[in-house]
């Protein structure tokens, strides 16, 4: 009922890691990102040394848990180098020993669910089965590396409304029975595509989504208690993709749409992990319970934590003074700012400035 969407399994490593090790898109991929220029003068003989790499380093990978171990330490690596501080907290606000639908703002391709996962591993809490867009996947070595790492499917290019309503149902079904009954935490993002604006608002549809496999003879209030929803409320002092975004940003409010170049959103991730983020928090906000009368009511509850837990740097703050012309600007903030918008259009700039001004209007709104 799941196979084609839900995470491979343990007998399922050995198989897919000895595709993945002869995937000549993969291959080359990692061969122009790790040796440019060999790639470049050679690409035949660089993929050759990737490939016998990957040999050599998958070798003593036998099971999921060995992955995952594997990415820990990765990420280990990467908040150090990448981060100027990472903290997590409000784990003490929840029962950890329910399984639970974490439900978080979206700022980052794979990062979000990667610094969240963090969190959990270091509190030795099961860490998530994440969803991805199949959007996002449409080289097939891109899926099998996201599905061997407790990643499934989310379809959202299927051609027909009734296709999509399909979709939707099995996806529905796969979260109730990931979490309810094979009892495994599972994440998903509040809403398809990141908050390039630093507006963090919940699609109801995803709720509607969720609620899809509800028994009509169980209430809402019920449902929820069986998947548990737990918002997480995460922060970036800087964002490592703020230019591509403002730009992006600047040509949808002129133009009315915005083409991607090939490879953007890989390029997209590979940056979001690697760039200077410098702090970063993630808050893990109070469980969704108690009565709603629809997706909407669920959605703006969800807003709620997600925005009252947001931690505010002095970049939001800054961004937010220059752009409501306040007096508060702190000038070595603002120095930093203006080195990311250096030869950035004033369109572009603004909307940089928007950007990370948006938290602090929200929480503005939130309090008034």
């Amino acid at each position: 009922m799941f196979d084609d969407i839900r995470p491979y399994r343990d007998d399922e490593v050995a198989v897919v890691i000895q595709k993945l090790i002869h995937d000549q898109g993969l291959l080359s991929s990692i061969a122009s990102f790790k040796l440019p220029r060999l790639y470049k003068a050679l690409p035949k003989l660089s993929c050759i040394l990737v490939k016998w790499m990957l040999k050599l380093r998958s070798s003593k990978f036998h099971n999921i848990e060995e992955i995952q171990s594997e990415v820990a330490k990765y990420l280990h690596h990467l908040v150090k180098k990448s981060t100027d501080g990472f903290t997590f907290h409000g784990l003490e606000k929840i029962d950890t020993t329910k399984p639970m639908l974490f439900i978080s703002n979206h700022r980052d391709i794979v990062l979000d669910v990667a610094l969240i996962n963090w969190a959990l591993f270091k509190s030795n809490i099961n860490t998530v089965e994440a969803a991805v867009g199949d959007n996002l996947l449409q080289q097939p070595w891109v899926a099998d590396l996201m599905r061997i790492n407790k990643s499934f499917i989310v379809k959202r290019s299927e051609k027909t409304k009734r296709a999509m309503l399909n979709a939707s149902k099995q996806l529905s079904a796969y979260i109730h029975h990931t979490v309810h009954d094979r009892q495994q935490n599972i994440w998903i993002a509040q809403r398809e595509g990141r908050a390039k604006d630093g507006i963090d608002k919940t699609n109801s549809a995803l709720i509607s989504m969720l609620l899809l496999n509800k028994n009509k003879q169980v209430s809402i209030a019920d449902y929820l208690s069986q998947i548990n929803i737990v918002p997480v409320s995460i922060s970036y002092e800087f964002d490592p993709c703020d230019r591509d975004k403002a730009i992006e940003l600047a040509e949808r409010d002129a133009t009315g749409s915005y083409q991607k170049k090939e490879n953007e959103d890989l390029n997209s991730i590979t940056q979001g992990l690697n760039g200077k983020k410098g702090r970063v928090h993630v808050e893990f906000c109070h469980a969704i319970k108690g009565e709603f009368t629809d997706s909407k009511a669920v959605a703006k509850a969800i807003d709620q934590e997600i925005i009252a837990n947001y931690k505010l740097y002095d970049s939001n703050l800054t961004a937010y003074a220059k752009l409501h012309q306040k007096d508060d600007i702190k000038q070595n903030v603002l120095a930093q700012l203006n080195s990311r918008m250096a030869e950035l259009t004033h369109e572009q700039q603004h909307w940089l400035l928007t950007m990370y001004a948006n938290p602090v209007s929200a929480k503005q709104t939130l309090d008034s």
